[in-house]
């Protein structure tokens, strides 16, 4: 009889042949031996009786047992399997080390009623946690029992359930919510449109929902965002600025002036679409919403009756200086402007070739169906980008607006075309000019490029004063003030570093335009005085 084991030498395991005449560890080193063994065990008289009577039982229908009934009789011991070795035959086994393996160990101790001819033995069946919750992992039973006696608490006078107007407080002390969320939280619980969110539809949204265990980010992502929609689009902020515009003590003056509040409401989300969606694409995504600073702007903005001090997104006062500045240019107030507009910011700071490359739409695809025209969008991230060339999307921005090419790479021939014309307006203000070579040994100095002969998005990003090198290509008035070191700026920055360049900017400009209406305001004869903090006149 042959028998084909190749391949696999533990088919025989040596602990369950039950051959107390070898060692297992003989047997596991020399792997044939078992083989030839066994071939020398079905040889034997005994083994074919035992064989025979198997078959029989069989075709008897009796149940199969491998020591057979009809060998039990003449058989003694626990060892009823024919034996091929003599008793007098048989070796001494290889001393046991103290240092056995804990498997061999517990098989040697296990019962030997079971079958010897077992090759494999069934695994220990270990109960793996659940680790994947379609809708999130549940909360803990305490804090979600927790959470309930709290909910129970608010509901206990309220009964038939909540209105609009009561439901600020829940919003605020339950969910940890900014409050004006309050009314968008509420028609996203009443999708039957009652007018009324009971405890039950409360606990099934909040607590069956998993809100409860999520960070805020991922609470407000889903409390905004569209039904079937994986991302967050502008539209889908107007909500809740509206309740703000609505409830805030800072904001109160605007309620008689609805274009105002509109305009505003525009302008954050401008602003929070240009440092936050840094893909660009107009959909902002949690890991967007996460990295960036939104979250705790708006609840800086909810907890404090002063919005002006919000300097992220929500301040009226940078809403003022940019609605004033895009009014000025806007000479026929068709609430668009060309070229001949833009040119003219800043004192007609910026050169033609770099305002070329803007309403080419290099740095940014217009959202003006106007040809040759920039909408307020657009010159909300064009004004944010040139006044504040420290942070990443200014430096994107004005980047893809010296790569001519596109290749993601800035040459000295391509700084060259933009200093050009600085040069030009140099030699006609007859101001000392300064070589072109000259100013390309200042950048490689200043941004010190990991490859000679040209300077990347990532070389740019690393250095402090990369905003001076766009100044010096395009913007004379700032090159000049670069040169000049302005001792004044540079105690500004000193004294709070935590301000950034737009801070600065936007509080100079609406102490400005505060002092020329004061001024309009006095010459006209108007009896309106402004206060110390500078109100807005809207």
């Amino acid at each position: 009889m042959e028998i084909d084991c190749e391949g696999d030498v533990t088919c025989l395991d040596p602990e369950k042949l039950n051959l107390p005449e070898l060692s297992p560890l003989a047997l596991k080193t020399g792997p044939k031996i078992a083989e030839n063994l066994f071939d020398q065990w079905l040889s034997l008289p005994e083994t074919e009786r035992l064989v025979k009577s198997l078959i029989d039982d069989a075709i008897a229908g009796a149940p199969l047992n491998a020591i057979g009934n009809s060998y039990n009789s003449n058989s003694t011991g626990s060892n009823v399997l024919p034996s091929m070795f003599p008793a007098a035959s048989t070796p001494p086994l290889s001393p046991r080390s103290s240092s056995v393996s804990p498997r061999f160990s517990k098989q040697r101790t296990s019962p030997s009623s079971s079958s010897p001819l077992k090759l494999v033995t069934e695994p220990v069946r270990e109960v793996i946690p659940q680790f994947y919750f379609q809708n999130g992992r549940p909360p803990p039973k305490e804090l979600k029992e927790r959470c309930i006696s709290r909910i129970n608490d608010f509901f206990n006078n309220h009964l038939d359930g909540l209105r609009m107007h009561e439901f600020k407080p829940l919003t605020k002390e339950i969910c940890k919510l900014p409050t004006f969320f309050s009314s968008v939280l509420f028609r996203k619980i009443n999708a039957d449109c009652s007018g009324v969110v009971t405890r039950d539809e409360f606990i099934k949204y909040w607590i069956d929902g998993n809100m409860l265990i999520m960070d805020t980010a991922t609470q407000i992502f889903k409390i905004l965002k569209q039904p079937n929609s994986n991302y967050l689009s502008q539209v889908d902020f107007k909500p809740i600025l509206q309740e703000l515009l609505a409830t805030h003590p800072g904001l109160e003056f605007l309620k008689n002036t609805p274009e105002f509040q509109q305009r505003y409401a525009e302008t954050v989300v401008y602003r929070i679409f240009y440092h936050i969606n840094r893909s660009g694409n107009g959909r902002l995504t949690l890991r967007e919403l996460k990295r960036g600073n939104l979250i705790a702007a708006m609840q800086h903005a909810d907890e404090d009756e002063d919005i002006n001090k919000v300097l992220w997104y929500f301040s009226y006062e940078h809403f003022y200086v940019i609605y004033c500045k895009f009014w000025e240019l806007d000479t026929d107030h068709d609430f668009l402007i060309d070229k001949e507009n833009l040119v003219r910011y800043g004192n007609h700071a910026l050169t033609y070739r770099i305002v070329d490359r803007i309403f080419s739409q290099a740095p940014r695809k217009f959202t003006s169906k106007v040809e040759g025209k920039m909408s307020y969008e657009d010159f909300v991230y064009f004004m944010l980008s040139e006044e504040d060339k420290s942070s990443e999307p200014s430096l994107e921005y004005w980047f893809r607006c010296i790569d001519l090419d596109g290749n993601g790479v800035l040459t000295p021939n391509e700084m060259q075309f933009f200093y050009e014309e600085q040069l030009h307006r140099m030699e006609c203000m007859a101001q000392e000019a300064v070589l072109f070579e000259d100013i390309l040994c200042q950048i490689v100095d200043m941004i010190a490029p990991e490859k000679e002969g040209c300077i990347t998005l990532k070389d740019i990003k690393q250095c402090k004063l990369s905003g001076n090198v766009f100044n010096i290509l395009f913007n004379l008035n700032k090159f000049f003030a670069f040169e000049s070191r302005d001792p004044f700026l540079i105690r500004q920055e000193r004294e709070d570093p935590s301000l950034t360049d737009w801070d600065r900017f936007a509080h100079r400009e609406y102490i400005r335009l505060s002092m020329e209406e004061e001024g309009e305001d006095a010459s006209n004869g108007s009896i309106e005085v402004w206060d110390e903090s500078f109100e807005a006149p809207f």
